[in-house]
């Protein structure tokens, strides 16, 4: 069969699925690229134009000055004031100019404007231009405003990143979000995993209430608990005469309120894993933790995986539990919350605030692109076989 045969033999319902997933992605992807592409653009060009021009320049108008009256020259019966008005930028055109601020392109370039009073004007798109007057120039003449419409070439920089990560103490945020977001998802990854094997495969009072429980926790918004687990953690903090702003607490925090999900999307997986294989292992006379560590470990990395991405994803874009525990000192600020204080500081700024945003999405990108293919097998396995 040919691969047109094969293609009209898809059914319309699957075509439509096919379309809709690709519109999605479109969808998805365009305010990504919009950032990316914006975070290395020059400033002034972002400024005046949107990203999707930026492959093709883009044009602001700007104001200039003509020349004085010691500079004219007289030629035949007219007197001349001549020079450049992008006198030291290169590669820059002009399209249009005008002598009034409601109309600043009123004339294309190389056209003769006539301002009366015997007075023309000539810009061209080099920027040279020729002011004459049939009478010499007077005082009241010199250094009249013109307004140009400058066309500019593409401009791409890097500095937009290197202030970003420089000048702006993002770099310093960026390393205590990558210290914050990894500890708390690799420790309720290895809470949760020996609690999923237990509520799976040990046989125990009160193992049902404890599902149950679970999947209570789920439901509980972190609003709800964040003032009674920070109320017992000060308190465990003024016991010990600990400081109170310290990573092991977030990542604590952190592993609290991502542990009840972890429990049961583990759990969901590893109950479905085949019983055979783990009464085999058992009847070899290994141990419960040798079966966990050598058999369902190794099996269960989709469903690690999963909870990976999800957990990963939460605390790397978490800004409330940050605040809370670890403050808004230079210190310990994480990514969004220097991203935040950006917004606030520096919120005409659109060049550092796209770069500041690329920044912070570009290691979730990474992660959800680099685990993605274990997402859906661990959850669909999960839901599937869970018992």
């Amino acid at each position: 069969m040919t691969l047109s045969g094969s293609f009209f033999k898809i059914g319309p319902a699957r075509l439509f699925v096919h379309f809709a997933v690709l519109v999605i992605v479109i969808i998805w992807l365009i305010p990504t690229l919009g950032i990316f592409v914006s975070a290395l653009r020059d400033k002034d060009q972002l400024v005046s134009s949107g990203w999707w021009t930026a492959f093709a320049g883009s044009s602001r108008t700007v104001a200039a000055r003509l020349g004085q009256p010691d500079q004219q020259k007289q030629d035949g019966t007219v007197y001349v004031i001549a020079g450049n008005v992008l006198e030291g930028q290169q590669g820059r055109s002009i399209r249009a100019f005008g002598t009034r601020v409601q109309q600043p392109a009123a004339y294309k370039a190389g056209e003769t404007a006539d301002l009366g009073d015997g007075l023309s004007l000539t810009v061209n798109d080099d920027g040279s231009y020729r002011y004459t007057k049939t009478a010499a120039f007077g005082p009241d003449d010199g250094g009249r405003r013109v307004y140009i419409s400058v066309a500019t070439p593409p401009e791409f920089t890097l500095q937009n990143y290197k202030n970003v990560l420089t000048s702006e103490g993002i770099g310093q945020s960026f390393i205590n979000s990558l210290t914050v977001t990894i500890p708390a998802t690799i420790i309720p990854i290895l809470i949760a995993a020996f609690a999923a094997y237990a509520l799976s495969w040990m046989e125990f009072p009160g193992r049902a209430l404890l599902i149950a429980l679970v999947v209570g926790l789920i439901v509980v918004p972190l609003q709800m608990s964040l003032i009674p687990l920070l109320r017992l953690y000060n308190g465990i903090g003024s016991l010990l005469d600990a400081p109170s702003k310290t990573y092991p607490g977030i990542w604590f925090a952190h592993t609290a309120f991502g542990m009840p999900l972890a429990i049961y999307l583990l759990r969901a997986y590893i109950a479905g894993l085949p019983k055979e294989i783990i009464e085999s292992a058992r009847v070899d006379g290994a141990s419960d933790f040798e079966i966990f560590t050598r058999i369902v470990l190794p099996l269960s990395f989709p469903a690690l995986a999963s909870f990976a991405i999800f957990q990963f994803l939460w605390v790397w874009n978490d800004l409330l539990v940050a605040m809370v525990f670890l403050g808004t000192d230079r210190d310990h600020l994480v990514l969004t919350g220097a991203l935040n204080a950006l917004l606030g500081s520096r919120g005409g700024n659109w060049e550092i605030l796209t770069a500041s945003a690329f920044v912070t999405i570009v290691v979730p990108l990474l992660v959800f692109f680099g685990l993605q293919r274990y997402l859906v097998r661990g959850l669909l396995a999960g839901s599937v076989k869970g018992g």
